[in-house]
């Protein structure tokens, strides 16, 4: 076969995966345009609070096992199944949220922790793009970031400051008021509050148990169940 010939397919060759590559480009240059403009918005009222303590379990694990790409994907999951954003627009939010959740982690002082709060604005901004309900992304971040820092600093509080903390992030989100114990929006934050310090106290001695495990997302069930009720009517 003659050099000229070996040459001309091999350039046809080359030509068609050009193509290809330059077609499916393409395509997702479109879907991720489309994606990002669409205006469809939804009621964060409507969520499954099963599903979310099940996803919220699986990132707390991820996070506190440094797995920073699975993390990306399970709160790339919530956002899309229970906050109901389009593919690239979760995985823009998701982004913002995991890179907060690193650099809060990595921070040693509350000058630190401020580094996050930029990131948390972005990722707050997007969902309330996309959302119906209307709530202030510079102050739901900022609480966002007030109860981190109460959770990080929990050895010089009593748990109840961190549930008000909590209480006070769905209080702003839903236009809630913050209520007094026993009512259902702080019966939301003491579960998701008391499934936090279980897991430190379980983490201080070992990494904890499967069985442990189980118990954390119960108390996340029985949290995020109770602010659906709350929310949903």
């Amino acid at each position: 076969m003659q050099l000229s010939t070996i040459l001309g397919k091999k350039a046809s060759v080359g030509w068609r995966v050009a193509l290809a590559v330059a077609l499916i480009a393409g395509v997702l240059a479109c879907w991720i345009a489309i994606d990002l403009a669409d205006s469809i918005r939804h009621d964060l009222r409507d969520f499954d609070g099963h599903v979310v303590a099940r996803i919220e379990t699986a990132m707390w694990r991820s996070y506190y096992d440094h797995h920073q790409v699975r993390l990306f994907f399970q709160l790339t999951e919530l956002l899309r199944s229970q906050y109901h954003l389009p593919f690239w627009r979760a995985c823009n939010a998701a982004y913002y949220a995991a890179r907060a959740a690193v650099v809060f982690q990595k921070g040693r002082s509350h000058a630190d922790y401020d580094r996050a709060l930029p990131d948390l604005r972005r990722y707050y901004w997007i969902i309330r793009q996309a959302s119906t309900n209307d709530f202030s992304v510079w102050g739901v971040a900022s609480l966002e970031l007030q109860w981190w820092i109460v959770h990080r600093e929990r050895a010089t509080h009593d748990p109840e400051v961190l549930y008000l903390a909590l209480a006070k992030l769905q209080a702003e989100i839903y236009h809630l008021p913050e209520e007094l114990p026993g009512e259902k929006l702080w019966e939301h934050a003491r579960t998701r509050g008391e499934a936090m310090l279980l897991r430190d106290s379980h983490a201080a001695r070992r990494t904890p148990s499967e069985a442990e495990w189980r118990r954390i997302e119960a108390l996340l069930d029985q949290s995020w169940t109770s602010l659906h009720t709350v929310v949903a009517h």
